[in-house]
């Protein structure tokens, strides 16, 4: 037997005003899509905004249902409609925030694993990492140089071959 080991690397920021202008820009506009969600079960108000490698930015906020298992995620609503609206164009940087109407917002939001999943098919599909800025409205933040980071020992396509 041999043990092994995995490691994730990531910047971890203050906050917004260490951040580049661009990231920074991602970032607050992350923030105010946020508004933009339909949340009225958890209150837990998600946005993602992203910059694609065409320059066009697109954006998507989470989606709830009384139905739980319909409702859907900002990020795949995001890689949904960039699908259909840019289809095969990369996305260069991908920022998630969240406004916690119940609570506090104060520390970086993390994609869900069914969006981890869905993060590294865009990923292997556009063959371009797909950058990562995760923040809430305030505090912290990490940037990921790929979100395939968040899913190690992951399942993609070629595990079907």
């Amino acid at each position: 037997m041999k043990k092994e080991q995995l490691h994730i690397e990531y910047d971890l920021y203050n906050d917004i005003s260490e951040l580049s202008g661009e990231d920074a820009a991602l970032v607050q506009a992350a923030r105010d899509v946020t508004a933009k969600a339909y949340a009225p079960y958890s209150n837990f108000l998600v946005g993602a905004f992203a910059k694609l490698a065409n320059g066009e930015t697109i954006s998507g906020t989470n989606q709830e249902n009384a139905s739980f298992p319909v409702g859907i995620c900002a990020e795949r609503v995001l890689l949904s409609a960039a699908s259909v609206l840019h289809t095969n164009v990369p996305i260069d940087t991908l920022a998630v925030s969240y406004h916690n109407l119940n609570g506090e917002s104060n520390k970086p939001v993390s994609p869900c694993g069914m969006c981890r999943q869905a993060l590294r098919e865009y990923e292997d599909r556009t063959k371009q990492p797909i950058r990562l800025i995760l923040s809430g409205m305030e505090g912290k933040i990490i940037i990921l140089e790929r979100s395939t980071m968040l899913l190690p020992l992951s399942f993609g396509g070629d595990d079907m071959k």
